[in-house]
């Protein structure tokens, strides 16, 4: 085989593996908006049905933060939102959380600190577990096919698979809690209603950048869940 047929053979092996690879990458982006995308109510938050019971997150995220389009850090999420130095430690630091639809099991979610590659977070200023009003906890998603629910860079990236009726458990200071959705829509980064507290209830709410993998994290998916009174 001559040097010339070898390097027709390289140049082909690497165009093939080229397209591969910018399939493998744009795929999942337009299958999310057109398998999932189009099912979610974008724009619309359910608490926003009853104003009376909603406060507004405090803090105000800074815009000339030279981090500010880094998205493992959860205080850039949305805009006006809570700032870097809101997400502060509290007493109890941390809770767990298990998706079973996605095999996600015993999940650590940190209450205080931001780094979504260390943990889920929850947003502070929302409600705590098993209390009344909204938990806001935010994750990371990557392109689907390195999903991997042990792994925090892309534990939330297959969040648009869930359904209505779903389960969402939590375990929060030694009692357990069985969340089911109820809903599902997308937002943008400036839409921080999402984060209102509705006090008529116990909900969760999950948060992740879609499409998965999108390079500018254009929105927000918003996964709603409301707790399952135990039973006697």
């Amino acid at each position: 085989m001559n040097q010339k047929t070898i390097l027709r053979i390289a140049a082909g092996v690497s165009g093939i593996s080229g397209i591969i690879i910018l399939i493998g990458v744009v795929y999942p982006i337009v299958s999310y908006n057109s398998i999932y995308g189009k099912n979610f109510s974008e724009l619309v938050s359910p608490l926003n049905e009853n104003p009376v019971t909603q406060t507004k997150i405090a803090g105000a995220a800074t815009t000339n933060d030279t981090t500010a389009n880094d998205f493992t850090r959860a205080s850039n999420w949305f805009v006006g939102g809570a700032k870097s130095s809101d997400f502060s430690v509290s007493k109890i630091q941390h809770f767990t959380i298990g998706i079973p639809a996605l095999k996600i099991e015993n999940a650590t979610v940190t209450i205080g600190g931001e780094d979504l590659n260390e943990s889920l977070i929850q947003y502070p200023g929302t409600a705590l577990p098993g209390r009344p009003g909204n938990t806001a906890i935010f994750g990371h998603s990557i392109l689907p096919i390195f999903y991997n629910p042990k792994n925090y860079i892309s534990i939330f990236s297959l969040l648009p698979t869930l359904k209505k009726g779903d389960e969402i458990n939590i375990e929060y200071d030694g009692i357990s809690y069985v969340y089911k959705v109820e809903n599902m829509f997308e937002v943008m980064p400036t839409d921080i209603q999402v984060l209102d507290q509705d006090y008529s209830d116990s909900f969760v709410t999950l948060v992740t950048c879609v499409p998965p993998g999108h390079p500018n994290d254009p929105k927000r998916l918003i996964v709603r869940a409301r707790v399952v009174p135990p039973t006697n």
